[in-house]
């Protein structure tokens, strides 16, 4: 009976041993090479089981069921399906998946396969993005592609970033490039309420970014791509994909790191007990007030975005929404934006028809500070209290006029700090729409024949309003407070038609052929009133009210030749009218051609074990540049008077009208750029990069130019008077050091050195303003741009400056501009980039850091808070800068202002983020993912100079915004 069990349970469990679990292993290989894939995915299907191969491309993966099915994966290879039918060993070849990897990089007008770009392009992926805090896109990419130098305006949330791509563009124009959205150019003009065009754009939708830099890249999109060109391609749906959703959410906490040094109350208090009468000493307080770290705060910030992605009856879809809310360190300040993305992808008639669909909108809520607050916490007087229970303004501390009967302001003294934040009150709203639909119709006709249309619509609008307490500190007695209010709207309208062939004649010879139409229409109006006084009687004065129009019409071609793959040929031409400029000089023609080698592909590399690819080209190219210049400067234009400068005719006013200059004359600023570059990869791609060598000659610069009395209805006027040149060479690398099953570490590193120089400028035009009709800097034929004009400072023999005392340079025995000189210039020689990330098993961990090198900085705080004068100026005491140590310096005057003492070396090295992750298998919670991250802002600055912070647009430090050191903490789900 025993044996009879055992039997009939064997018999029952018999069937089930054909179901039990297994383990195998095996080798991936590339089909082309024969050699192992390290790195491939290996997934059961329908399950989070999988395993990946190590670096020889072995792998074991066991709990296999037969009939279980094996996908491996690997980016740019094809994906392949394997059925387990019960072997012990699996070994599979993976094909080299060609539209994956070459047809990635998305163009003007259409998209390019990798290898046979003929220019100069670097693409960054979402996956090579800087981590952190985000606001705008820009910092996606700050440092991390050779030859773009991307500078924020100073550290508040969502603060406006100026992106040069080799150097400076223009002297009056913008130099900023041309960014594109989907297809769509974005206005080149912000709106007002706005601190940066593109915060607009969530950087959690982009999927990607393109920067084209040389003319052979950039001539296809003509005047507008003058400064070269970042295309953003935003994340979609996938086709046949199972619906996925994401959530990321975050939150940090950002403090000032680093305060401007000024004297403290002890050493305030003793600099005017040593060299003030006892009139100053008797207005010294006793409190020990730090006014920097009164104004400044620790801002907390959130970030969370949703998206939902997928394929619904083969129409690919993805849906976000985003929410942030970012304080700024500075009291008062903060940004908050709600964005929301649509993109549909849909393709109809056998796939013959397909549609690009993208909605981009977003709502924002700015709350500007009052910055002057900054500059005011640096000069004001330490030892004054911040409150004054007796003050008729608001309960804040003040300068009274010992004048007055009513403890009245006293008149140009500084004002508190904490009222100037408090007492006032700049918000705006801001809503933008950046939408467009593409069709691509495969006409049946001809095999080949692509039509496109695009049809894009950019518009944007605020309200934006100002308040000032009538609590507001004043000299003026009848001050009653201040508001005003203005709106804004700007559109841009596009519309595209373009037909692109191609063919391949036979196996060795291919061509394609695109031509088409672009009309471009912005739109912009503007509207404001203000008043002076809070009451049921406001009288509002309209201050201004316009509305602005112009119009780009285009033409544009491209043709492309390629030989068995390894030699290319991309010619374009464009042809603009820009209703910015008179008729007669309305269009302007850019051409283009590039060459390009693909080396590797030759007999004689074929068997190469080191080069994978190697591809050396070489482009020339011309743009036009008339981005930024005023609508209607070719004809005369009317300005009418303000009601306080009418005319009196009896007891009427009257308003007159007053013509501006006028020339018409105007044309297009014409850039031309040589360029000639290499791309490599090598050691089975483990080793990749570029190298470019670049010259850009930019000629017919828009300047102000003087004319001749009465020739003119004004003295100067804007023309076409100068010349530059660009030159400079830009190397990148990425190396992947190591690469196994467990362990990936990759590096990134990128060099350029840039050279601007003004080669023709008759008239020498000043720049770099840092105070009233003060200047310090020139643009000058023979030096670059923004050089410093300045004297020479004489110093002692322990290095401290002589005050008054200059170099007589041309030994004329006085001292006067004549010996002024050309010191140095703000913009850097070379700029690096240097990112690194590791990933083991769950962790990773992602370093980006920046380095520049040649840039230059007028300390304008120093230089205008170091005197001892400064300290009771007008009546009141302010506050020293620490520099007061260091020169001992009595006196403010223009000399002094002006001494090259005052330039300083800003080369900077800095450490941008740091962010650690650690990502849960799927498997641990049915499917879902999480990764944990944490990171790290500026948390590490090194430099030499002297004031707060290296990194300053324009080269003249004047109290700027504190970029702050930012920690997070923040989770990723996926469904």
């Amino acid at each position: 009976m025993k044996n009879f069990r055992i039997f009939l349970i064997a018999l029952l469990l018999a069937p089930l041993s054909m179901f039990a679990q297994q383990t195998i292993s095996g080798t991936v290989l590339e089909q082309a090479s024969g050699t192992g894939l390290p790195g491939v995915s290996i997934i059961i299907k329908g399950t989070s089981k999988g395993a990946s191969t190590d670096f020889d491309g072995n792998y074991t993966l066991s709990d296999l069921n037969t009939g279980d099915v094996l996908v491996f994966t690997y980016m740019g290879f094809q994906t392949l399906n394997v059925t387990f039918t019960g072997q012990a060993t699996v070994n599979v070849s993976l094909k080299e998946d060609a539209q994956a990897l070459n047809e990635v990089v998305v163009i003007g007008y259409g998209t390019a396969r990798k290898k046979d770009l003929t220019g100069s392009v670097n693409l960054v992926n979402s996956d090579d993005f800087n981590e952190g805090a985000n606001v705008s896109a820009q910092s996606l990419i700050q440092g991390k592609v050779a030859g773009v130098q991307i500078t924020s305006g100073g550290g508040a949330p969502g603060e406006g970033q100026d992106i040069r791509i080799r150097g400076t563009g223009s002297l009056s124009l913008n130099s900023n490039p041309l960014i594109v959205v989907d297809g769509v150019p974005m206005s080149e003009s912000n709106i007002g309420g706005s601190r940066n065009a593109l915060n607009a754009i969530n950087p959690a939708d982009i999927a990607s970014m393109t920067v084209l830099k040389d003319a052979s890249s950039t001539a296809i999109f003509g005047s507008r791509a003058a400064n070269g060109v970042i295309m953003i391609t935003t994340k979609k749906g996938k086709l046949n994909q199972e619906m996925k959703v994401n959530f990321n959410t975050n939150t940090s906490m950002a403090t000032v790191n680093d305060y401007v040094s000024v004297l403290d109350a002890n050493q305030f208090t003793n600099l005017i007990n040593a060299t003030r009468n006892e009139d100053y000493i008797s207005r010294l307080g006793t409190s020990n007030t730090n006014w920097q770290k009164q104004i400044y705060t620790t801002a907390v910030s959130s970030d969370s975005n949703l998206s939902i992605s997928g394929s619904a009856k083969n129409i690919p879809y993805r849906i976000s929404l985003g929410y942030t809310d970012t304080e700024g360190v500075l009291k008062t300040d903060e940004f908050k934006r709600t964005t929301a993305k649509l993109s549909l992808n849909p393709k109809f008639l056998d796939d013959a028809l397909k549609i690009d669909f993208n909605v981009n909108g977003s709502y924002i809520e700015n709350q500007f500070a009052d910055r002057g607050a900054i500059g005011q916490a640096v000069g004001y007087d330490p030892t004054q209290a911040i409150y004054d229970a007796s003050s008729r303004y608001g309960g804040y501390s003040y300068w009274v006029d010992p004048a007055s009967d009513d403890a009245t302001l006293m008149a140009l003294s500084p004002v508190n700090p904490l009222a100037l934040l408090n007492l006032t009150n700049n918000t705006a709203e801001v809503r933008r729409l950046i939408t467009n639909i593409k069709a691509a119709y495969e006409l049946p006709f001809v095999d080949g024949l692509n039509a496109v249309v695009n049809v894009g619509y950019d518009v944007s609008d605020s309200n934006g309003r100002t308040a000032t307490s009538h609590l507001m500190p004043s000299s003026n007695n009848s001050y009653n407070g201040y508001k005003s209010n203005y709106s804004s709207n700007s559109e841009n309208k596009l519309f595209d038609f373009y037909l692109n062939y191609t063919k391949d004649l036979d196996d060795d010879h291919s061509i394609g052929v695109m031509a088409g139409h672009s009309y471009q229409m912005f739109e912009q109006e503007n509207n404001g009133g203000n008043s002076s006084f809070f009451t049921d009687a406001d009288t509002k004065t309209l201050v201004n009210s316009y509305k602005d129009r112009s119009v780009l019409m285009s033409y544009f071609g491209r043709a492309n030749y390629n030989y068995k793959d390894r030699y290319l040929v991309t010619a374009t031409l464009r042809a603009d009218a820009s209703s910015k400029l008179n008729p007669d000089d309305r269009w302007g023609y850019f051409p283009s051609v590039a060459l390009a080698w693909n080396v590797s592909n030759e007999n004689f590399l074929a068997e190469s074990d080191i080069i994978n690819s190697l591809k050396v080209r070489v482009g020339y190219g011309e743009v036009g540049n008339v981005n930024g210049l005023a609508n209607y400067q070719f004809l005369t234009r009317y300005t009418g008077s303000q009601a306080g400068a009418s005319y009196q005719f009896g007891d009427t006013f009257y308003r007159t009208y007053r013509p501006s200059p006028v020339n018409t004359d105007l044309k297009w600023e014409i850039g031309n750029t040589l360029n000639a570059g290499i791309d490599y990869s090598l050691f089975d791609n483990r080793v990749s990069g570029s190298f470019d060598a670049y010259v850009k000659t930019t000629k017919d610069l828009i300047a102000s130019s003087t004319v001749d009395s009465f020739t003119n209805f004004g003295n100067k006027i804007n023309a076409n008077i100068g010349d530059m040149k660009n030159s400079g060479i830009e190397f990148a690398i990425n190396v992947i050091p190591v690469r196994t099953e467990d362990l990936t570490w990759n590096i990134n590193y990128n060099i350029s050195y840039n050279k601007n120089e003004v080669t023709r400028m008759p008239d020498v035009q000043t720049a770099g303003h840092f105070g009233i009709g003060s200047s310090i800097q020139v643009h000058e034929e023979g030096y670059a741009p923004y050089t410093f004009l300045v004297y020479e400072q004489v110093y002692d023999a322990n290095r401290k400056p002589i005050e008054g005392v200059f170099v007589d340079r041309n030994n004329d025995g006085q001292i006067n501009d004549a010996d002024k000189y050309h010191s140095e210039n703000p913009y850097a020689d070379v700029i690096m980039g240097l990112s690194t990330s590791v990933d083991y098993k769950g962790w990773d961990l992602n370093i980006a850091t920046r380095a520049s090198f040649g840039n230059y900085v007028y300390d304008n705080v120093a230089s205008s808070n170091s005197h001892s004068n400064k300290s009771t100026e007008k009546g009141v005491l302010r506050n020293l800068n620490i520099d007061y140590y260091n020169t001992g310096f009595e006196f403010v005057t223009d000399r002094t202002l002006l001494s090259d003492y005052y330039i300083q070396d800003a080369s900077f090295f800095k450490i941008d983020n740091i962010t650690l992750g650690y990502t849960v298998s799927k498997e641990y919670f049915k499917n879902v993912g999480f990764r944990f991250y944490a990171s790290a802002n500026n948390i590490l600055t090194v430099t030499d100079y002297k004031g707060l912070d290296p990194e300053i647009n324009g080269g003249i430090d004047n109290n700027f915004y504190p970029r702050p050191e930012t920690y997070m903490l923040g989770v990723n789900i996926d469904f």
